[in-house]
């Protein structure tokens, strides 16, 4: 069992979606990294969601940090996050190990934990823990922020419905009020149209979010299996329903000729940059200095109300199944800054191995 991740930054995550508390531990963040509260409460909110299109479960989701911070900054030492469950509901869970639901871990938690795993609201599989990866995430991208570093995000595709996506040379990163961050006015009425729809109907729908990541300097990562994109990669599949990522023009390099995938190199006032950014700021698993750019797919909510059908383990038997329990129709929006987050931790722990634990500190 693997419930950490990271080298010289590590956050241990802990805790099931009905438990007492969830959280994480922080490990190896640099002394003296302002803790901003507002940021972190920010985050937070924009995790929550509309409760017209996302779940009806509503958590206060009030960070407490009970370790590793003194006088409102990082000591240096673990910082651990607790967060209190308290808008649970189990009574809508049901012997899920005896009839799994589709498109759930039911079945292969059962089987890896032996029936001692808490079924729960998904429990230590639950998107619930994505919490505390949350408020992790927003200390990392502070400090980030403070070294010329942002990540922003906005939904590319819901349901179908896309909206243009970045300029990969020059993307637009946004600080979105509301939280739905679409660019275009009518796609967004239309993307929420379609949640609505979906949940009017018992379903879900799914989408994708890019993400783009300014400021991270030329030689982050290493060749072969610890490349800024295979490290990336592994932090967002880590994010669940995630089912697919891909990087700069992604897909678009199979109908590409090499002359045209080529990003050409220049000076431009004195600092070497390439002319186009079909590689999404990244060449031979290392940062070039130009801006990362990456978009995931999200499959949608597996539960859903719609009656489906499943095994009757104990019977042999095929049952139809009705899921209870408060659901997202679509996760994507609430996906959106746990992508961000997850990001900014796992560049937090490529730039501490390039530059040391005090990088990202403020000296007294």
């Amino acid at each position: 069992m693997r419930n950490s991740f990271g080298e010289a930054v590590r956050i241990t995550l802990f805790g099931e979606s009905h438990g007492e508390r969830i959280g994480c531990v922080l490990d190896g963040i640099a002394p003296g990294v302002r803790i901003d509260e507002d940021a972190i409460a920010y985050e937070m909110k924009r995790r929550q969601g509309n409760p017209v299109i996302s779940t009806a479960r509503r958590e206060p989701d009030e960070v407490r940090i009970v370790s590793g911070v003194y006088n409102g900054y990082t000591e240096g030492t673990p910082v651990t996050i607790l967060m209190e469950n308290r808008d649970t509901r189990s009574k809508d869970y049901v012997n899920p190990a005896d009839h799994p639901r589709p498109g759930h871990a039911d079945y292969t938690g059962n089987v890896k934990y032996r029936g001692f795993e808490d079924p729960r609201g998904g429990g230590h599989f639950s998107g619930r823990l994505t919490a505390p990866i949350v408020a992790a995430g927003a200390i990392c991208k502070s400090a980030l922020e403070q070294k010329g570093i942002r990540i922003g995000s906005h939904i590319l595709e819901i349901a179908g419905i896309r909206e243009e996506g970045y300029d990969l040379l020059h993307p637009e990163i946004r600080t979105w009020n509301g939280e739905f961050p679409v660019h275009d006015e009518k796609i967004r009425e239309k993307m929420i149209e379609a949640i609505l729809d979906a949940k009017s109907e018992k379903d879900s729908v799914g989408g994708i979010i890019e993400t783009a990541v300014l400021g991270v300097p030329a030689g982050i990562g290493e060749p072969w299996f610890d490349t800024l994109e295979s490290e990336l990669a592994h932090i967002l599949f880590s994010i669940p329903a995630c089912k697919g990522a891909e990087f700069g023009s992604g897909a678009e390099f199979a109908r590409m000729k090499g002359s045209e995938a080529n990003d050409p190199f220049r000076y431009n006032a004195g600092k070497i940059e390439t002319v186009t950014n079909h590689n999404g700021g990244i060449n031979g698993g290392i940062s070039n200095g130009m801006p990362i750019v990456f978009r995931t797919v999200f499959k949608p909510t597996p539960s859903i109300g719609k009656p489906q059908m499943t095994l009757e383990r104990s019977s042999g038997e095929k049952k139809e199944l009705e899921i209870h329990g408060r659901h997202d129709p679509c996760i994507v929006p609430r996906a959106l800054p746990v992508q961000e987050a997850v990001s900014a931790i796992v560049l937090t722990d490529l730039l501490t191995r390039v530059y040391g634990n005090l990088w990202l500190g403020e000296t007294l």
